[in-house]
């Protein structure tokens, strides 16, 4: 187990009735691992800021019968196979599709094929879901 240390801070009421309430809607133990859950977020948030090896996921909302779209979609994951893990496809009805596409790599580099697959003609909605491969949250 890792070392604890204890901590002692001072805060506004206000500020800490909010805090509680969150504590509470989100429903945590404690607040210890509340706050460890922030700091991690924050950390998360640093490394997709710099040049880190970070993980993200692309979910991709397009039509398929869109013409060649499938093919370019294809095409710049393979052009980026460097970063590219794994990937899935759902049929939602029969002319919507969904892809969700998992990356590590750089920071940039991840963003950099998210903004290229968002802007293919038929892409209806992409979203990235930012993680960290975890090296550096312990």
């Amino acid at each position: 187990m890792s070392e604890l240390i204890r901590l002692s801070l001072s805060i506004e009421k206000a500020l800490f009735d909010k805090f509680e309430k969150l504590v509470e809607k989100h429903k945590y133990v404690n607040r210890s691992e509340f706050i460890r859950d922030m700091i991690r977020d924050l950390l998360v948030s640093e490394e997709w800021q710099g040049q880190h090896e970070v993980l993200g996921t692309i979910t991709l909302i397009y039509e398929h019968h869109k013409r060649e779209l499938s093919e370019k979609l294809t095409d710049l994951q393979h052009h980026h196979h460097n970063i590219v893990l794994a990937s899935t496809h759902l049929h939602l009805t029969e002319k919507i599709c969904a892809e969700m596409i998992m990356l590590k790599g750089r920071a940039d580099a991840v963003n950099e094929l998210t903004d290229k697959l968002r802007q293919q003609r038929g892409v209806l909605h992409a979203s990235l879901t930012m993680s960290s491969t975890g090296i550096n949250l312990d």
